[in-house]
């Protein structure tokens, strides 16, 4: 790599944050923010990292699309045998962060995941495309495979099994809900002056909401 990495640098000049305009519920900020990152049109406006712990105490992370914030919880599908699933059903502490570049913004999310209900998993599930359903039900995530061609058989077999049917989805695909306890709101300021703001869940239901230094 011919590239000084320790050179490489931006200066952030495309907004700020103040106190007095935050409201107390710092969702409806994220939605805020959300649908700016849409209509901005950002590349991927709702992929999500999402952080989990092994029960050996080793963190894990990947990209997932966010695809619903219902009663105050963030959503997201996958498979419930892959790693990720595997880590939640020994301990349900996830995070989750959202990085909009474009914005020169970021949210980072800590909170609590648990199993949505069957009937919003499959209701979901049926609005997905017909290639999509499919390949759900032939993965079997986070798993070695041989090669390509392994997934590709299993897909053509599967999809000439449910030829004129409604897919259904398999028991080990469904959704989580991700409940938030802590959620930073951090957007890039001049001279590495950012500002960032963390709201903390509170045992009465409220957001104590304060600011951190960058």
């Amino acid at each position: 790599m011919n590239t000084n990495l320790a050179n490489i640098r931006q200066e952030y000049t495309k907004g700020g944050l103040r106190e007095a305009s935050l409201p107390e519920d710092p969702l409806l900020l994220f939605s805020q923010w959300l649908q700016e990152a849409i209509d901005a049109k950002v590349d991927e406006p709702t992929a999500v990292l999402v952080g989990t712990v092994s029960p050996e105490g080793r963190p894990s992370t990947r990209t997932v699309l966010l695809k619903g914030l219902h009663h105050g919880a963030f959503i997201f599908y996958t498979n419930y045998e892959s790693r990720k699933g595997q880590h939640l059903a020994q301990n349900p502490f996830i995070s989750l962060s959202f990085v909009w570049h474009q914005l020169e913004r970021q949210i980072h999310i800590e909170g609590i995941a648990h199993k949505v209900p069957s009937a919003e998993s499959d209701a979901y599930f049926s609005q997905r495309p017909y290639k999509s359903r499919i390949g759900a039900r032939i993965s079997p995530q986070s798993q070695p495979i041989k090669d390509r061609m392994q997934l590709i058989a299993a897909f053509v077999k599967e999809a000439t099994r449910w030829v004129g049917q409604e897919v259904a989805r398999p028991e080990h695909w469904g959704g989580y809900a991700v409940t938030p306890q802590r959620i930073e709101f951090w957007q890039g300021r001049r001279n590495r002056l950012h500002d960032r703001f963390l709201y903390t869940l509170q045992s009465d239901g409220k957001w104590q909401k304060e600011r951190l230094a960058p």
